[in-house]
């Protein structure tokens, strides 16, 4: 009998075991399972990477994997496990064999064993980390898009606490997020109920092992949030509260994974309409502001970034946000950060955010007392023409509100004179030229501004642009220079 030395036998006997695979397949079932159990039980890591080569290379070289494919159909576990397991292993960091893995219909296969054997740890196992090998390949995820893979996968992570089995499961997720079709079947399958429920149960943990479950988590979340659809069922079972919750352990903490991706989440939840009111409604502003204490620069500019996301196109957001003098005075700090553009850049953006979606007066005043308006006037002449326009129109929609309160900054800060400069600029967009005249209507309404618009000459300019190829530039112009001559008014 052969059983007596199978924990002696050797790499090359294991070889010429291999070798001679097609007879004993025909020797009956007994003998299979001991030639794929002779390849499992070598450890990875009693072998040389040169020894496990050549183990495989005879294996491939014998079309092995085809002869061993059917059995992935029988209905005898200890038969798929031992074919399963070898199949792993000479597949294993081989793309070619992976591709004709899938074009064999391996892919069904494999979603069968996790849905009929549910409850075998070591089928389960051995199937994961086959759907892990295979899950980065576009055609496994076409295959797997057209099986029921997303409702099995969101079943057994909804079942395990295993560490290391949930650490398979997050990479085969995470892999197949990427296709549009498998992302909308794991969120019909609920997989958001069970991400919800994992950041419940670990967040007050502290151990290292729940923390890279948790960071894998938030990860997977901002990979689901495709389409305003999925956004809104995040927010519907409480994703927000238990990602902010998150957040304020880890605010204080070196380790900004968590925190980035918690973040991230939070920023693409905030962008349908429909999240921001009930975001709004459930003190997620309040909450953000509150973590503004961190010192990190890339917790910073996310804060900032879900913060603008809240206000934009949201009125209430804005007065918030706006009458908050501990958020202003962080916000002017941080647009003179030199060492970290992008929140300083961020920190611009928002308080540009604020005043474009506000309709209060004592939001332009606020502003006004914590010195923002300087930033505002500086982002005009800022290098990227998106930021100079935010600036353009939160100033334009400030000076129409109370330009009274913005007027004596306005001189101060030369604006006529940069205004001036924008239109004169041929390398100014068509759009900056035209939201400058925009903001130059309103400032006319103060009779010192209107003064220095006179003696800046800055009529001249605008009888120029009343010939500019782009025809709202040109409409823009000739509605300015009628009300500079006090045909019009604004």
């Amino acid at each position: 009998m052969l059983y007596f030395s199978i924990y002696n036998v050797t790499t090359r006997h294991i070889t010429a075991c291999y070798l001679c695979f097609f007879t004993v397949l025909f020797n009956g079932y007994q003998l299979l399972v001991l030639q794929l159990q002779l390849f499992y039980w070598q450890k990875p890591q009693s072998l040389s990477f040169n020894n496990a080569d050549e183990m495989k290379k005879p294996c491939i070289e014998a079309d092995l994997v085809l002869t061993l494919i059917p059995f992935l159909e029988s209905t005898d576990q200890e038969m798929l496990l031992h074919a399963g397991r070898a199949i792993g292993r000479i597949c294993y960091d081989n793309r070619d064999l992976q591709e004709e893995l899938v074009k064999l219909g391996v892919i069904p296969s494999l979603v069968r064993i996790l849905t009929d054997h549910a409850e075998s740890e070591p089928l389960v196992h051995v199937d994961l980390l086959a759907l892990r090998s295979l899950a980065d390949l576009d055609t496994a995820k076409e295959a797997l898009s057209k099986t029921k893979v997303a409702e099995q996968l969101v079943k057994q992570l909804r079942r395990t606490e295993n560490h290391e089995r949930l650490e398979i499961i997050f990479e085969v997720l995470q892999a197949l997020a990427e296709n549009d079709a498998l992302k909308v079947q794991l969120v019909e399958a609920g997989v958001q109920e069970v991400l919800s429920d994992i950041l419940l149960r670990l967040q007050g943990s502290s151990q290292a092992e729940d923390t890279c479950i948790v960071k894998a988590t938030s990860d997977l979340i901002v990979s689901l949030l495709l389409g305003d659809g999925n956004c809104v069922r995040m927010v519907q079972v409480g994703v927000i509260h238990q990602l902010l919750d998150l957040l304020e352990k880890h605010v204080e903490s070196e380790d900004i994974s968590v925190q980035h991706a918690a973040l991230s989440a939070l920023r693409n939840l905030a962008i349908p309409v429909v999240n921001k009111v009930q975001m709004l409604e459930k003190g997620v502003a309040e909450r953000i502001q509150a973590l503004l204490r961190s010192e990190m620069p890339p917790v910073q500019f996310k804060l900032l970034e879900t913060l603008r996301m809240l206000a934009d196109g949201q009125a209430d957001a804005a007065e918030i946000l706006g009458q908050d003098p501990m958020l202003l005075n962080r916000l002017v700090q941080w647009c003179d950060v030199n060492d970290h553009t992008d929140v300083s850049g961020e920190a611009n953006r928002l308080l540009a955010s604020i005043l474009r979606h506000n309709r209060s007066q004592e939001v332009v005043k606020a502003v006004q007392e914590a010195q923002g308006v300087k930033h505002l006037v500086s982002m005009t002449r800022s290098e990227h023409a998106a930021m100079q326009n935010e600036a353009l129109n939160a100033l334009a929609i400030a000076s129409a509100i109370d330009l009274e309160t913005l007027e004596e900054s306005f001189k101060e800060l030369q604006l006529v004179q940069s205004l001036h400069k924008l239109l004169q600029d041929d390398n100014t967009s068509a759009e900056v030229k035209y939201n400058s005249m925009d903001l130059l209507c309103s400032l006319l309404n103060s009779g010192d501004l209107r003064q220095e618009i006179e003696e800046n000459k800055i009529k001249e300019t605008l009888e120029q642009l009343c010939s500019h190829s782009n025809a709202d530039v040109v409409k823009e112009a000739l509605i300015t220079l009628q009300i500079l001559k006090g045909e019009s008014s604004y």
